[in-house]
């Protein structure tokens, strides 16, 4: 069996969660093979609205079982949380549905105090990081200080943490950063503690045996513009985001990856520093923030929007072999009179796409939009969403 992977070709944002909600009647298994809790994926069903950071986007499918990858950044106190709000509301056997890689490693408060010291002496330089501690926690790994998820199951965890603490400590104290290194350590053991009730697996093991005998899903956090090698560094996120993180995250052959989904929004947003060709100024701009909710699901910060890059666009299929294109938030172009981008001007469609629920029902204006993206991206557009819910979906 193959590993399907949903992929994000933008700056992130490009409405991820939907669509693994929508794919994952489809797969027995999800996997989110990289990223943290600065990314959060919206999903809206049966009129309720929830935002997953580091839970696969799965765990509302009954027969799904859900995969943090060892890619994956883990902090025990949001996911605590997430885990604890999801059974509460659901009544969902989060503890059933997921496990855990026990190489995926682990934010330490103390991390997320690191991140904001080093976004604060950058000044005006800073990279808009959303604070959570992903920057340094991946540079932790990298440096091979790090502590994973299977090193809770350690007899001297305790110490290990305080050693690794002590390190960051002293780099604040380095950096002059006022602040209590110490107060969320309570809090961070008994998430430790709860992280033990999930079965904590040998990633690599795990995945090559499941594909023996089913498909999967793999979840990719952030956009391809992200990419910490290809995306516009430096402001970039700190792990791949484009299909190779998949293999790298989950422990898997590239010989073993099927169907590449690109996930697109019919304009582009981007959230904190760094370029952005096509951005939006004016009101127009603003009024696709507003139409498109276009806030960010976990910090909550305004994004910034703009029209529709088909040349990133292009190059983001290019890195990670795109298969299937899927376009996200068309509905929020339904009162445009005109689409300008740099080079093509399209006429508008001027009507309501939330209602479409065929390719037959869908304006001219807006299939002549979607014929020219698929000549320039030679990709086709599978899946066009008009709309929030699980339903407002259409498939080509």
């Amino acid at each position: 069996m193959k590993l399907d992977v949903v992929l994000g070709l933008q700056w992130g944002d490009e409405g991820k969660g939907k669509i693994v909600d929508v794919l994952a009647g489809n797969y027995p298994v999800v996997a989110r093979f990289q990223g943290g809790p600065n990314a959060g994926h919206s999903l809206h069903f049966d009129g309720k609205s929830f935002v997953l950071r580091s839970v696969p986007s799965g765990i509302f499918r009954d027969d799904a079982m859900n995969i943090v990858g060892n890619g994956v950044v883990l902090d025990p106190i949001t996911f605590k949380g997430e885990c604890e709000n999801i059974a509460e509301k659901t009544g969902i056997p989060v503890t059933k549905r997921i496990v855990i890689a026990k190489k995926a490693h682990l934010i330490l408060p103390t991390h997320r105090l690191l991140d904001a010291a080093n976004e604060a002496a950058m000044g005006k330089g800073k990279i808009g990081s959303t604070l959570k501690g992903i920057g340094p926690t991946y540079t932790d790994k990298i440096s091979r200080h790090g502590l994973r998820v299977g090193d809770i199951l350690a007899a001297d965890f305790a110490d290990r943490y305080a050693r690794l603490q002590n390190r960051h400590i002293t780099l604040l104290n380095q950096m002059g950063f006022e602040c209590d290194p110490h107060a969320e350590d309570e809090a961070f053991m008994e998430a430790v503690n709860y992280l033990k009730q999930f079965e904590l697996v040998d990633c690599e093991y795990y995945v090559n045996e499941t594909l023996k005998t089913k498909g999967m899903l793999a979840e990719g956090a952030q956009g391809s513009m992200l990419d910490i090698d290809y995306g516009s560094y430096p402001f970039v996120t700190s792990s791949t985001t484009s299909c190779s993180g998949a293999c790298v995250g989950l422990g898997v052959s590239p010989q073993k990856i099927g169907h590449v989904y690109g996930i697109f929004k019919a304009y582009c947003t981007r959230v904190g520093s760094g370029p952005f060709p096509t951005e939006l100024f004016d009101e127009t701009g603003e009024e696709l923030r507003r139409i498109g909710h276009e806030f960010g699901a976990v910090t909550g910060r305004p994004r910034r929007c703009g029209w529709l890059d088909l040349v990133a666009l292009k190059y983001a299929v290019m890195i990670s072999g795109v298969t299937d294109l899927i376009m996200m938030k068309s509905d929020c172009l339904d009162t445009f009179a005109d689409i300008q981008p740099v080079y093509t001007e399209f006429k508008g469609w001027k009507s309501d796409l939330t209602h479409c629920r065929t390719e037959e029902e869908l304006p001219q204006e807006f299939r002549d939009y979607i014929a020219f993206m698929e000549n320039f991206l030679e990709v086709p557009i599978k899946i066009i969403s008009v709309g929030p819910d699980r339903e407002a979906t259409i498939m080509r």
